[in-house]
C-alpha cells in the first residue's frame, strides 16, 4: 500500500502562514505522508482536480484583501466559468491566520472555504480561524485544529501495515545539502548583480533596484523620543513608475554585529561559500546566489533578528545534547509550555540570536545545512511612498519611524529595517538600498474636482503627503489633511511644507497636538469639531475621505467620529449612518490603510 500524499499550499505576507504550512509539513512526513509545501502562487492551479489531499493555510492582509503570494491563484479560483464540481475528488481543509483587531477578520480563509465548498470540494472540518490577538497568539486555534485534521484524514488515509508515526526525538532530514567549497573563495561577489543601471523589466523583489540614498533627514526634534527620518532615493534608470498611495518594498539587511555574533556561536567563518542542493526537488531560494557566502547567508537572507515560533524550538530541540537544555527546548515547543513561550520570548521580543546564545551546547551541536530550515528568509519592508513623480522626478521618499522600545531585557529591541536605514550616512559615502514598488491599497479619485478629505496622524501622513503633491502639481483643489501628533514643537512633520501650501490656498490643514493641553486632542476631535463642513463636503461635493496610521484605536476612533457628524450633521440614525459609510466603501469614497 502506497504512502498518502498531502500538499500543503499556503499564501503568506509576512511568514507567519508559510511557517505554519512548514510545520504541517514535517507533521505530515512523521504520519509518513508523502508531503510538499508550496507558495499557492507557485503552484499549478490546475492541477487542483487531481490532488487527493490538500490543506490550505492562508492570511488575510490590508483590507480583507489575499497576501501577494497568492493572488494569481484567488483570480483564478474566482472565475465565474470554472464548472460547479470541478473539485469534488478533492478532500481539503483550510486554515485561516488573522487579528481580530482588524474588521475583516479571517476574511480570505473564510471565502476560500466556502468557494472551495461551491467548486464540490470536501472539507474535512470547518474552517479553522486563528487569531494574534489571542493570549496563546495562533496557536491556541492550530493545535486543536490540527489534531482534530490529522485524526480525520488518518481515518481516510490509514498508514500502511506495519508502519507507525515517527517518534518527535527523531530528527527530520534538512531541506537542502550543503557543500562548502573550500577551493572558491576569491573572485565571488557577495554583492548581488547591479541593479542601478537601465533595466527592460520593472524591478520585482528578485530583481530590487539598488537606489543610492540621497538624504537621510532627522524630521522629529532632537530631544524627543522617537526618531523620525525622511529619506530620499534616487531611482534615476530604475523603469519604476507609482502613484500616489503605492508602496516601495525595502530589502533589510542584519547588522554587522549579528552576523559576527552568529559566526561565533557556531564557529563558522563568514567568508567560505557553499552550494546547495534540494533534498526533493524543491527549488533552492530564488534570492540566494550559487555559489554563496556564509556572510551573504546570514546578512541578506536569513532573519536571524526576528522573535522566534514554536517551530524553532521544536527543530532547535533535535539537536540537544546537554539534559537540561532540550527539557526546556521540549517544554517552549509543546502544547501545554506555551504559556512560558510568551514569556520567554514572545513578550520580551527575545531574538533567535538570542536564543541561541542561551542554549550554548545546542547551538555548539547545531547543524549548518539546517540553518535554512530553523530560521525564515528575511521578509521586506513595506513603507507609503511619502513623494510624487510630478514633484520629484527620479526620486522616491519615505517618512520612517525608528522601532525601539525596551522589555525586560537590559539590551533596547530595535526594528531591523527602520534601524538599518537610519544608521546609513549618505554623506559618509555612497548607500545602496535594494527596492521596488507595488501597488498599495490607496486610490486617489482622478476627477478635476472631487475634494480629498486625508485623515493622516504620525507616519499614517506618508501617502498623503504624496497625493498633496500630486494633486497639487495638478493644479487641483479641496484638499483637506487632518495630522495629528504629540506636540508642535516635537514632531509637527513637515510643517513648513504644509504652512507654504495653506498661504498658497492649496490646502486645507487641521491639526491635533494631543499633549499641547492638559486635556489631549486627537483627530478625531477635530473630524467631529469641523462636521458641518465635511457633511457638505461629501454629501454634495462628493468628496472621498481617506484613513491612513496606525491599527490600534485611531482608525477606529476616526470613523465612529464620522459617522457621529453623519448623525448629527444629516440627521440620519445609527443604522443610516453605517449604511452611508457602507455605500462610500462600497464607491471607493471611503478609504483606509492601517499598520500594526
Amino acid at each position: 500500500m502506497a504512502a498518502p500524499t498531502l500538499l500543503v499550499l499556503f499564501g503568506s505576507q509576512t511568514g507567519t502562514a508559510q511557517d505554519t504550512a512548514e510545520r504541517i509539513g514535517r507533521q505530515a512526513q512523521r504520519r509518513r505522508f508523502h508531503v510538499r509545501v508550496e507558495a499557492l502562487d507557485s503552484y499549478n492551479v490546475v492541477s487542483l482536480i487531481s490532488e487527493p489531499l490538500v490543506v490550505f493555510v492562508c492570511s488575510t492582509t490590508g483590507q480583507g484583501d489575499p497576501p501577494d503570494n497568492m493572488k494569481s491563484f484567488w483570480r483564478f479560483l474566482f472565475r465565474k466559468s470554472l464548472p460547479a464540481g470541478s473539485l469534488c475528488r478533492l478532500d481539503c481543509a483550510v486554515l485561516g491566520l488573522g487579528d481580530s483587531s482588524y474588521p475583516r477578520f479571517n476574511f480570505v480563509a473564510k471565502k476560500l472555504h466556502k468557494r472551495l465548498i461551491q467548486l464540490g470540494a470536501n472539507p474535512l472540518l470547518p474552517v479553522g480561524l486563528g487569531d494574534e490577538q489571542h493570549d496563546l497568539g495562533q496557536d491556541a486555534v492550530i493545535d486543536p485544529w490540527l489534531s482534530a485534521f490529522w485524526e480525520r484524514s488518518l481515518e481516510l488515509y490509514p498508514l500502511p501495515r506495519g508502519v507507525s508515526v515517527l517518534s518527535e526525538d527523531v530528527l527530520l532530514p534538512s531541506r537542502y545539502e550543503l557543500h562548502f567549497l573550500d577551493d572558491v573563495t576569491n573572485g565571488l561577489s557577495l554583492e548581488p548583480p547591479d541593479r542601478d543601471t537601465p533595466l527592460s523589466a520593472p524591478p520585482s523583489q528578485l530583481h530590487p533596484f539598488l537606489a543610492r540614498m540621497v538624504s537621510n533627514q532627522r524630521v522629529t526634534h532632537s530631544s524627543h523620543f522617537q526618531d523620525v527620518r525622511l529619506i530620499d532615493f534616487d531611482i534615476t534608470g530604475s523603469q519604476i513608475q507609482f502613484s500616489a498611495g503605492d508602496v516601495v518594498m525595502i530589502q533589510p539587511q542584519n547588522s554587522p554585529e549579528d552576523v559576527d555574533q552568529f559566526c561565533q556561536l557556531l564557529h563558522l567563518d563568514p567568508d567560505r561559500f557553499f552550494t546547495l542542493t534540494p533534498r526533493d526537488n524543491a527549488p533552492v531560494p530564488a534570492r540566494l546566489p550559487q555559489p554563496c557566502s556564509v556572510r551573504f547567508l546570514l546578512e541578506r537572507f536569513l532573519d536571524i533578528s526576528s522573535v522566534p515560533k514554536r517551530s524553532f524550538f521544536e527543530l532547535l530541540g533535535g539537536f540537544a545534547t546537554n539534559e537540561l537544555e532540550r527539557e526546556k527546548l521540549r517544554e517552549l515547543s509543546s502544547a501545554q509550555g506555551q504559556e512560558d513561550l510568551h514569556s520567554y520570548c514572545t513578550r520580551p521580543r527575545r531574538t533567535a540570536l538570542e536564543v541561541l546564545s542561551d542554549f550554548p551546547h545546542t547551538t555548539t551541536a547545531l547543524s549548518i545545512e539546517y540553518l535554512l530550515d530553523l530560521f525564515p528568509e528575511m521578509k521586506p519592508r513595506s513603507f507609503s511612498i511619502a513623494s510624487s513623480l510630478q514633484v520629484h522626478p527620479g526620486r522616491i521618499q519615505i517618512l520612517l519611524a525608528v522601532v525601539m522600545f525596551k522589555t525586560r531585557i537590559h539590551r533596547p529591541r530595535r526594528g531591523l529595517c527602520s534601524t538599518w536605514l537610519a544608521s546609513q550616512d549618505p554623506e559618509q559615502g555612497v548607500v545602496r538600498v535594494p527596492l521596488w514598488v507595488k501597488k498599495g491599497g490607496l486610490k486617489f479619485p482622478t476627477d478635476q474636482d472631487t475634494p480629498v478629505i486625508m485623515v493622516g496622524p504620525g507616519t499614517g501622513v506618508a501617502p498623503f503627503r504624496a497625493a498633496i503633491q500630486e494633486r497639487v502639481s495638478q493644479s487641483r483643489r479641496g484638499n483637506y489633511l487632518f495630522f495629528g501628533c504629540r506636540q508642535e514643537s516635537m514632531d509637527f512633520y513637515c510643517r513648513s511644507e504644509w504652512e507654504e501650501l495653506v498661504r498658497a490656498g492649496s490646502l486645507t490643514l487641521f491639526t491635533a497636538f494631543s499633549r499641547d493641553q492638559e486635556d489631549k486632542v486627537y483627530v478625531q476631535h477635530r473630524v467631529r469639531e469641523h462636521g458641518r463642513l465635511l457633511w457638505d463636503l461629501i454629501v454634495n461635493e462628493k468628496a472621498h475621505f481617506y484613513i491612513a496610521g496606525n491599527a490600534k484605536q485611531m482608525p477606529a476612533a476616526v470613523t465612529d467620529a464620522l459617522k457621529s457628524v453623519f448623525e448629527s450633521e444629516g440627521r440620519l440614525s445609527a443604522a443610516e449612518s453605517e449604511e452611508l459609510l457602507a455605500e462610500l466603501e462600497r464607491l471607493g469614497r471611503f478609504q483606509s490603510e492601517t499598520w500594526s
